[in-house]
């Protein structure tokens, strides 16, 4: 009775995790995972336009549904839980009434995409984010972008919202304020409904928002009003001061105290990004580089303010005080396709198999069943155990890995995949190989361009689903980057990370740094680079970068 436990939220793209921590070492007592209902139907999102929306009642029902299941699997009593922290992928904004409460909950918006949280994906803001970026050059004062890698994406908060508004009157009328889903979801926890009281994420803010302290916080009105004047008027509605996530927004509200089983007394702390947290639960230390694999990749650093000084880092997607480790600089950079680029070439073999046995006369609906979802587990398997068997030698086929757009290093969102070198001997394995080199050659470029700029990397950790599963992508990826790769041993690493904030908002532990030593879970594995495949990598990655600048050009 004597243990304390806290919980870490994990929102990813296709479900949300909650696990229940023992803030003494760390050990998970129980975990649970729910799937977004209307997200697997498909709903609100239209891909051949890259719009992709989520509606929040997926997201309310999975809070209630996870936590709810991992009080049930470890049964232990309410009073234990100490404190809760959510992590959501981002920027993931959603418009909000003056209650801070989601506008796709009332009746009038409750099939609205633009109502909705426009997921990280969406990129439907390329123009938006395009006048932003030209704007914030030319229109003689501060670059606003430049604490953020010097190039706004469409990936983020004022390009999305700029494109909501802009194509939404309706919407644009109703939302007093907007949030990112990390501070929607807190703000739920607590029972906010004061958008403008409610403590506001420092990751959130200053990787995507363009707020900083040297200005103040979010950029003037004088700036926002030259895209749309409801942006001018939108500051008022938002926030000045930010928040790291080891401080608590509040206590866990009646309503929902009673909805989930738990305390009033329970902390809320203030809400981060997965990577962010992934970075905590994957052991993040200076010169080291976390990679957060998964269906896109968030690549992570921190560094002191000492060594950083001054210097801006071009095209990541920022550099923000306490966004990761408090004290520290964050640093972010990723891929917006890694796991993304495997599914979408899995899901060009699949579909018109799946489609010809659902019309197949010689199968009971039983078999197909069966049938469908042994080819859905397998065929992934399948061309993995395959690439891996072609040597390394016959590596010919060149892929770019932007079928999602690129996040960094350069934010291009326009910017679509291509494949090179095919020949009558290019099989699935083969392409599907070149995919996988392609994902570490993004990787690379990302490494590379720490480098040139003077920030030190001296190890790699890899967590997340790909990191776990895949022994092609990461030997890959170890033998393309020339460098060890550890593998984090928790398979929930941003739960995990969301588990230490929390315990230090609870007062458990009296840093982040000290909840890492008191709750991390280690290493299982390593992946060494093989030396004969370095040099053919060496080769194949310039003819990468010449590729990919003849189709950016």
């Amino acid at each position: 009775m004597n243990e304390q436990f806290v919980i870490g939220l994990d929102y990813g793209s296709d479900s949300v995790r909650a696990v229940l921590v023992n803030t003494a070492n760390g050990n998970c007592l129980a975990s649970h995972v729910y799937w977004y209902p209307r997200w697997k139907e498909g709903k609100y999102c239209d891909p051949v336009s890259n719009r992709f929306r989520q509606h929040p009642l997926d997201h309310l029902e999975g809070l209630e549904q996870t936590i709810k299941g991992v009080l049930s699997k470890s049964g232990i009593d309410k009073n234990q839980v100490k404190a809760i922290c959510v992590d959501t992928t981002g920027s993931s904004p959603l418009p909000v009434d003056h209650k801070g409460q989601s506008l796709a909950l009332k009746p009038e918006f409750a099939e609205n995409p633009n109502a909705m949280m426009v997921l990280w994906k969406d990129h439907t803001a390329i123009k938006e984010a395009d006048e932003i970026n030209y704007i914030a050059r030319t229109w003689g004062g501060e670059d606003f972008t430049k604490y953020e890698g010097g190039i706004y994406s469409s990936e983020w908060f004022w390009a999305k919202i700029l494109h909501v508004v802009r194509e939404d009157e309706a919407v644009k009328n109703a939302a007093f304020s907007w949030m990112e889903h990390c501070d929607f979801i807190t703000a739920q926890l607590i029972g906010s409904e004061d958008p403008l009281a409610l403590k506001r994420s420092r990751c959130a803010a200053g990787h995507k928002a363009l707020w900083h302290e040297s200005w103040g916080g979010l950029p003037p009105k004088e700036f926002l009003g030259k895209f749309d004047p409801y942006l001018a008027d939108l500051k008022d509605r938002l926030y000045t001061e930010t928040y790291t996530s080891d401080e608590a927004a509040g206590n866990l509200s009646k309503e929902w105290a009673d909805k989930l089983g738990l305390s009033e007394e329970t902390v809320i702390s203030v809400g981060t990004f997965d990577a962010h947290a992934g970075a905590v639960g994957g052991e993040i230390t200076e010169n080291t580089l976390i990679k957060v694999m998964g269906t896109s990749t968030c690549d992570i650093m921190v560094t002191n303010k000492e060594k950083l000084g001054d210097k801006l880092i071009p095209g990541i997607c920022g550099q923000v005080d306490g966004s990761v480790i408090p004290g520290t600089i964050g640093l972010e950079a990723g891929q917006s396709g890694f796991g993304d680029v495997l599914a979408w070439f899995k899901n060009l073999l699949l579909k018109p198999s799946l489609e010809l046995i659902e019309a197949s006369e010689i199968l009971n609906q039983e078999q197909k069943e069966k049938l469908k979802t042994e080819l859905d587990d397998q065929l992934i398997v399948k061309l993995s155990e395959e690439a891996l068997a072609i040597p390394i030698e016959e590596s010919k086929i060149v892929a770019l890995d932007w079928i999602n757009g690129r996040r960094t290093p350069d934010a291009n969102q326009a910017l679509k995949g291509a494949i090179r070198n095919l020949n009558m001997g290019s099989d699935a394995a083969r392409v599907f190989k070149s995919l996988v080199e392609a994902i570490s050659f993004g990787s690379k470029s990302i490494v590379e361009r720490f480098r040139q700029e003077g920030v030190q990397i001296d190890a790699v950790i890899g967590l997340g689903g790909v990191a776990k599963k895949s022994t092609l992508v990461m030997q890959t990826l170890a033998d393309v980057l020339n460098m060890p790769i550890k593998v984090a041993t928790s398979d929930q690493a941003p739960a995990l990370g969301a588990a230490m904030y929390a315990a230090v908002a609870a007062g458990i532990h009296a840093d982040t740094e000290s909840a890492i030593q008191a709750m991390s879970n280690g290493f299982d594995k390593i992946y060494e680079p093989i030396p004969a495949n370095v040099p053919v990598y060496e080769k194949l990655y310039s003819e990468y970068v010449d590729f990919g600048k003849l189709i950016e050009g």
